[in-house]
């Protein structure tokens, strides 16, 4: 099959570090080793990473300042009243959205590229995408990883919600069908825009099951850590934004530093809140045994989990708890219990007492008393790691791009109808 995947959020670079953006490479390099056609269109290329085994084009994202006066006066947007600099990225978004369909066309004309199906990473204030697959005549399906309007607004801060909100339904309607990345997705999809759950269909993230079970390099990584061989590594990897927990987690290993001499603690990741986690590490009497080393190329994250005894995925409690942790799949491929809140999709990727351990979230205590029964049973931590590695590999990325083939092929029969 011919894929046009389309990634028109410039706040993902494709061969970036973030989680979507591992998320967008890994796809994509399984579509093409399965033996499908893959263009991938973006608006940021990025580096960090090597680039998937795909043709990647990268779509101009700079305008003139006019364009979005311009736009701002044709929607009624009074920028002094609403403020900047919020209103001013927000209106770049919407110029990119109305300027990049027709670039994009000509480009895919100039290289021939007929695509028979366009697979959509969802965007805020993004709706091209809907004339992109008009115009082409070919079904369109959008992946949706969050609520991204609801996301926005309660975490970054949002001007024109409105707007926001009619595109992002009007996204949403658009598409033959939807690929939710988990049912708490699936609900918002349909509470917001009306599409029938039918169409759309919940496919947790993926794993490159093979990377993550057979990394190299975990006891060179752990000495250069010092850490000795009775010790047990705590890992966590991910985002330090305010909803992952960080700060949560650095209390918790505090209290277990007090009672076992050989826990250590590693965060690797980078974000709003790792200055502040520095600083407390620091302050801390057990701050000789956390390690924060920042960004870390994902390439190497198979090392880092290899190197961890335990990973820990201590999100805080937030309603309405959406994700599908990548790094969990990771972390599971990589034959490590998880130790996270029962909370939203974390119920159904760790099976409590076989492949991990669940806690009541935001409950300190009952999370510290998890890590400190497996920091206490080395032959529990490989008994669950075992069956951990078996469970995700059903999550493989050439699994997810085969159940989205057959969901684009049902979609492709209902189009031409």
């Amino acid at each position: 099959m011919k894929i046009l995947y389309l990634n028109f959020d410039r706040g993902i670079p494709v061969l970036g570090d973030k989680g979507a953006s591992v998320h967008v490479r890994e796809f994509v390099r399984a579509a093409a080793e399965s033996g499908h056609e893959v263009l991938l269109a973006c608006a940021r290329l990025g580096s960090g990473n090597s680039a998937p085994p795909v043709e990647i084009l990268q779509l101009n994202h700079e305008w003139p300042r006019e364009a979005a006066s311009a736009l701002a006066a044709m929607h009624g947007i009074d920028v002094e009243r609403q403020g900047l600099p919020l209103i001013g990225q927000e209106l770049s978004k919407l110029v990119y959205d109305e300027r990049i369909g027709e670039q994009l066309l000509a480009e895919l004309a100039a290289r021939g590229f007929r695509p028979q199906l366009v697979y959509e990473r969802h965007a805020l204030f993004s709706t091209a995408g809907v004339a992109v697959a008009a115009r082409l005549d070919c079904p369109r399906i959008l992946e949706v990883n969050a609520p991204l309007a609801e996301e926005q607004k309660r975490f970054r801060g949002l001007s024109l919600e409105g707007l926001a909100r009619r595109m992002e339904a009007e996204s949403f309607r658009g598409a033959a069908a939807i690929v939710a990345v988990s049912e708490q997705v699936r609900s918002y999809i349909h509470e917001t825009s009306g599409v029938s759950r039918e169409r759309i269909h919940v496919i947790a993230n993926g794993v490159d099951v093979a990377r993550f079970a057979r990394p190299s390099g975990r006891e060179d990584l752990r000495k250069r850590l010092g850490y000795a061989e009775e010790d047990c590594a705590i890992g966590f990897i991910g985002s330090f934004k305010p909803w992952h927990g960080t700060a949560f987690l650095l209390e918790v290993f505090e209290d277990i530093a007090a009672v076992r001499a050989g826990a250590r603690l590693f965060a690797v990741g980078d974000g709003p809140q790792r200055p502040s986690l520095c600083e407390r590490a620091d302050a801390s009497a057990y701050g000789a045994r956390v390690c924060l080393p920042g960004r870390v190329p994902h390439a190497q994250i198979p090392t880092w989990v290899a190197a961890a005894d335990i990973v820990i995925a201590p999100y805080d409690a937030i309603d309405n708890f959406y994700f599908s942790p990548l790094k969990v799949l990771e972390a599971l491929a990589g034959g490590k219990p998880v130790v996270a809140p029962a909370v939203g999709q974390l119920v159904e990727l760790i099976e409590h007492g076989r492949t991990g351990l669940l806690y009541s979230p935001g409950d300190a205590a009952a999370c510290r008393e998890a890590i400190l029964s497996l920091i206490d049973d080395p032959a529990a931590r490989r008994s669950m790691g075992a069956a951990a590695r078996i469970a995700s590999a059903g999550q493989s990325w050439q699994n997810i791009v085969r159940r989205v083939v057959e969901i684009a092929e049902d979609a492709s029969v209902r189009w031409a109808a």
